[in-house]
């Protein structure tokens, strides 16, 4: 008689219902990372555009596209076409960009938006009213909704 080595029926069920069973705890909260990952990397891209803005806004007034560097993310749908700075005659302004292309499907359509006060002050504020999938973990430190 020879002895068999191996794995039995329900031993291989049993690891396959553990394996299950992280996965199913692990997948939405890498789906979560993923997209507060992906907010924070396109309002960190926004927010590098400000010091080009304050170059341009004290010298000439004009914060176009091409005057402050801009190049598109593939988070955003952002083009070169259309400025995503404006700066207002009392020295008020924004930028702003809504995230699209490459983005989680849970936060497309959200817009970031980097507001200047008159005194050179900036705030950055989220709009989400077009994310139905929005969650208060996606919100960047620094940002308001």
């Amino acid at each position: 008689m020879t002895k068999s080595t191996g794995f039995t029926l329900i031993e291989l069920m049993i690891v396959v219902a553990i394996i299950g069973i992280l996965a199913v705890i692990a997948i939405p909260s890498y789906q979560s990372y993923i997209v507060k990952t992906q907010v924070g990397r396109a309002v960190g891209e926004l927010a590098a555009y400000k010091a080009p803005f304050e170059n341009q806004a004290g010298s000439n007034g004009s914060v176009s596209n091409g005057e402050i560097g801009y190049a598109p993310s593939n988070l955003t749908t952002g083009s070169i076409g259309a400025n995503i700075a404006m700066l207002n005659s009392d020295g008020s302004g924004q930028l702003q960009v809504t995230m699209g292309g490459k983005a989680h499907r849970n936060v497309a359509g959200l817009i970031l938006r980097f507001d200047r006060s008159p005194g050179g002050s900036w705030e950055c504020n989220i709009d989400k009213t077009a994310v139905s999938a929005w969650k208060p973990a996606y919100l960047p430190p620094g940002c308001k909704l």
